[in-house]
């Protein structure tokens, strides 16, 4: 098997939670019940504000910058990075977790399975020679 350098990999594995993350809400949008709550401005008991709307945003970027910072930092940040990062995107995973219906625990498992190879990954790299697979 060919190696794969850590910064691909987290780089990969960001992009892989990016897109469940993003196919998990068009799923969504496709419900009839989802779009009817969210059109009264109240989805799950929570009003929608624009405060909400701007930290959904700021959330969203997480793992949008960490694609891109997970290839061009230097190790030190880049682990730190990815350990904090992994740690507030799993939290708010876990977060939904009350509120999820079928179809979100699907994508849930993989997003957080993804998270947990971030975190471990990030935590076991001492040097930038370690890999994911060797030869």
């Amino acid at each position: 098997m060919k190696s794969i350098d850590i910064r691909t990999k987290l780089s990969v594995l960001w992009i892989f939670i990016l897109m469940n993350l993003i196919f998990r809400d068009l799923h969504e949008f496709a419900s009839k019940d989802f779009l009817e709550e969210a059109l009264t401005g109240h989805v799950n008991g929570v009003k929608l504000t624009e405060g909400l709307m701007l930290f959904g945003g700021i959330l969203a970027e997480i793992p949008i910058a960490m694609v891109v910072l997970s290839l061009v930092l230097k190790r030190k940040a880049n682990r730190f990075l990815n350990l904090v990062s992994g740690l507030i995107i799993l939290s708010f995973l876990i977060f939904n977790i009350p509120t999820a219906d079928l179809d979100d625990y699907f994508f849930l498992f993989f997003e957080i399975g993804a998270t947990l190879l971030i975190l471990w990954s990030a935590w076991k790299w001492k040097s930038d020679s370690y890999q994911l697979v060797s030869n």
